[in-house]
């Protein structure tokens, strides 16, 4: 799991900025025609920041905004309808299990005594309070292809294909890291000038624009300033951004992308192999101060509705597990299977999986750790990755998934999901996200997503990763509601009832590449919370036959 910073920003920026200084009765559902939808007015107005914050569970028929319709779906389906509880198993990095919006809503193991280093109900995991720890106390790690490289594992053509890729990704990161310091090193300067220039340490845009320089270095400063704002809101944010990004960058650089790195020594564990099952802990409380992902994600997923802090999750009546197993690297496959297997056996109906890796040399492992999910009825949503990439291309692999080399689907319990933005238009589908006809199976909103953060924080994250526990959302709104619906019939709904357009939209982020959204996933389709609960009611009373589900 590696962070995402806007790639949008930044890869706009370094080709930029440094090139240049200057009711009662159930509603029945309706597929709204192709037509009407791609007849919305793109909304021509900039998000307000409540709607910024929210735009993820805004209307697009409504808001012109392509959220999910959450709070429509709220208001006129649910109500006071409270439906069953359902457990959501968050297999990610660690949780701050003590955040103010995500407290009351953790899963609590009750046949487990704290703290007594007993397994008191002989599940195999001692003192598993809220979920279990898989890492230890490690976190940073290198990428899978490095670890092929220094371990030699795998035959040779693998090891000759991960040193290929590990070539080409330092040297891109090395270079990328510079291009950003020099990014941010002139950002700075110029904010400085323009801060001595005004008197003042915030400004706005028009204040810059009103500047009349005089000399040529507040010119260059005016100028960098003003292209700042054409990628963020303000200053500050953007270079906050930057920062993040050279972080990024050098952690990649110092762990992942380092040969002789090893995160794992400390675990205690052989991670390669899938019989030694006596290590971790029962707490998988986040132990860094930038281990914010899991928190993120479960944020999205349920943070505590109506209590008038923060953000609202999308599910009501959720107890989520915190299953800590994805560190600031690449995944270890066995931790993922296992991961996968003590959230079936511990009561999780859904499974959220906010992580990837272009490698995985244990891959049968969580193959067969997400088939025994699927026989005990449990749905797995999975974030599609960040590359940028068709994955249906066989040369751009994405781990785990439900299918190989573009075959028969092996599991139907599997929904993997790409990323939208708040702009329906051509900028609809995030610049970073995959995409795929035969491996990604709906869109759903990921970028700018404002969610928990560790120490009772808030904050804006994107990515595929913050796509995919928005559908978990919504698959655990369903289950909670319908309780009698199979994890299949749930991916199904949620896919037959999304919305689509015809519309040409950007791919890559490259302006000169265009689609139609429509043929970006096998669904061709946005999710739709409201939808997805109509057709959901109309399937429990027979009303409607799901044609595409799977034996």
């Amino acid at each position: 799991m590696t962070f995402n910073f806007s790639k949008t920003v930044l890869g706009l920026t370094i080709g930029s900025l440094l090139l240049s200084s200057c009711g009662t009765t159930s509603p029945i559902l309706v597929n709204t025609p192709v037509e009407n939808i791609d007849a919305i007015p793109l909304k021509i107005s900039d998000l307000t920041e409540s709607q910024k914050e929210t735009w993820g569970h805004a209307d697009l028929l409504l808001d012109t905004i392509p959220g999910m319709a959450v709070e429509r779906a709220y208001k006129d389906l649910i109500g006071i309808k409270k439906g069953e509880k359902v457990i959501v198993a968050v297999l990610d990095s660690g949780i701050d299990l003590k955040h103010e919006d995500l407290v009351n809503i953790l899963w609590t193991n009750t046949k487990e005594i704290p703290g007594n280093n007993i397994d008191d109900d002989k599940n195999g995991y001692i003192d598993d309070i809220h979920g279990y720890n898989f890492l230890g106390e490690s976190y940073n790690e290198q990428l899978e292809l490095t670890r092929i490289v220094r371990l030699k594992i795998g035959d040779d053509a693998q090891q000759s294909k991960a040193k290929a890729a590990l070539d080409k990704k330092y040297d891109e990161a090395l270079k990328n890291k510079e291009y950003y310091e020099q990014i941010l090193q002139v950002v700075k300067s110029s904010d400085a000038s323009i801060q001595k220039e005004l008197g003042k340490s915030t400004y706005t845009k028009k204040e810059v624009a009103a500047i009349q320089p005089k000399d040529e270095a507040m010119q260059q400063s005016v100028g960098m300033i003003l292209q700042v704002y054409s990628f963020a809101d303000d200053v500050p944010k953007f270079i906050k951004e930057i920062s993040e990004g050279v972080k990024q960058l050098t952690d990649e650089l110092n762990y992942n992308l380092k040969v002789d790195f090893d995160g794992r020594t400390q675990v205690g564990d052989n991670p390669y192999d899938i019989k030694d099952k006596n290590y971790g802990n029962g707490n998988p409380q986040q132990r860094y101060d930038d281990e914010s992902h899991g928190t993120h994600v479960a944020g999205i997923i349920a943070a505590q509705r109506g209590n008038g802090k923060g953000v609202d999750g999308v599910a009501n009546n959720v107890a989520i597990m915190s299953v800590r197993a994805v560190p600031n690297g690449d995944e270890y496959d066995k931790d993922i299977a296992l991961g996968i297997r003590y959230a079936v056996d511990n009561g999780a109906k859904v499974i959220n999986g906010s992580f990837g890796k272009s490698f995985s040399p244990n891959s049968q492992w969580v193959y067969d750790a997400i088939k025994y999910a699927a026989s005990k009825d449990v749905l797995f949503v999975h974030a599609a990755g960040n590359e940028s990439e068709n994955l249906d291309d066989p040369t751009n692999s994405n781990f785990p998934n439900d299918q190989i080399n573009n075959g028969e689907e092996f599991a139907n319990n599997v929904l993997t999901v790409g990323s939208i933005t708040n702009k329906y238009g051509s900028e609809l589908v995030s610049s970073f996200s995959n995409y795929g006809t035969i491996n990604v199976d709906v869109f759903a909103p990921g970028s700018d997503i404002y969610s928990t953060m560790p120490g009772n924080k808030y904050d804006f994250n994107s990515g595929t990763s913050m796509a995919a526990p928005a559908v978990a959302g919504v698959a655990a709104l369903i289950r909670s509601q319908y309780p009698k619906l199979s994890a299949n019939e749930v991916k199904q709904i949620i896919m037959a009832s999304g919305l689509t357009t015809k519309m040409k939209v950007i791919v890559a982020g490259d302006p000169s590449k265009s689609s139609d959204f429509n043929t970006l996933s096998k669904s061709g389709k946005m999710v739709n919370a409201y939808n997805a609960l109509i057709l959901a009611e109309q399937v429990t009373e027979g009303k409607v036959k799901l044609s595409n589900t799977m034996p």
